[in-house]
């Protein structure tokens, strides 16, 4: 092993990167690369790459919604059809946010985020959609006033906790119980300031808050104050209400 002056191993620095040992070898230097038109595309799949990428993604996202009002993020079901009760009550509640004063952001996809933005938007609300790039989804829906794409989960979670004062979770599947629980993880452990987490159908939830309550704090794996995150109700009303008195007592205490 070829060693410098102080015994430590030659080293080359490209950057803030150290390459040592073999990883010296390296042939091309990173102006090179940047430069270079030719040779293979599989560079831009890299990791180094992703992360400019995701990088990306935060800093349009922090500019678009800076100066974004007050807003409750709307979460649910891409599936259910304009004719189904659920999507109605999405669109009721949007337009009760919207009176509020709040900005509504949702998934940005059909369903009840549609009927989010569509409420919101015909109650001259600012109706915001936050669209995620998947194989089965068609973009943004028509009722989306300011939108984004993204491609990474985590960057899209991030603008939906950081911009919203509440959540509000109508039935809906595996997207909306991994964003209702990360909501519910990142309050607990005090990492956002308390907002409410309002679950809007007793029917659809009655069973996982009963589960929650029951078997989960039973056990010992919750607390009370855990279980006091989440607010179940069949009215759109009730749910605006613990919306706006939550963002009030924000409001005294900052």
């Amino acid at each position: 092993m070829s060693t410098n002056g102080a015994g430590r191993p030659d080293e080359k620095q490209r950057g803030p990167v150290v390459l040592r040992r073999e990883r010296r070898n390296e042939a091309t230097t990173t102006d090179q690369r940047l430069l270079d038109s030719r040779g293979p595309s599989d560079w831009v799949h890299t990791d180094p790459w992703r992360v400019m990428r995701i990088q990306a993604e935060f800093v349009e996202g922090f500019g678009m919604l800076a100066e974004l009002p007050r807003a409750v993020t709307v979460f649910g079901s891409a599936r259910t059809p304009r004719d189904h009760v659920e999507y109605a009550q999405g669109r009721a509640l949007g337009t009760a946010l919207a009176e509020e004063g709040f900005a509504v952001i949702t998934g940005g996809g059909p369903g009840v985020m549609e009927a989010a933005n569509k409420g919101c938007s015909e109650a001259g609300g600012l109706s915001v959609g936050l669209g995620i790039e998947l194989p089965f989804e068609q973009g943004l829906n028509e009722w989306v006033d300011l939108g984004i794409n993204f491609r990474y989960f985590f960057a899209r979670k991030t603008m939906f906790v950081k911009y919203s004062q509440a959540f509000v979770c109508l039935p809906g599947g595996f997207g909306t119980l991994d964003e209702l629980f990360e909501a519910l993880t990142l309050v607990q452990t005090k990492k956002v300031t308390k907002f409410p987490v309002v679950l809007l159908g007793t029917e659809y939830w009655g069973g996982l808050y009963d589960w929650i309550s029951k078997t989960v704090l039973e056990s010992g794996k919750v607390g009370e104050k855990d279980l006091a995150l989440l607010h179940l109700t069949d009215d759109v009303d009730d749910a605006v209400r613990v919306v706006h008195d939550a963002y009030k007592a924000w409001e005294q205490a900052h």
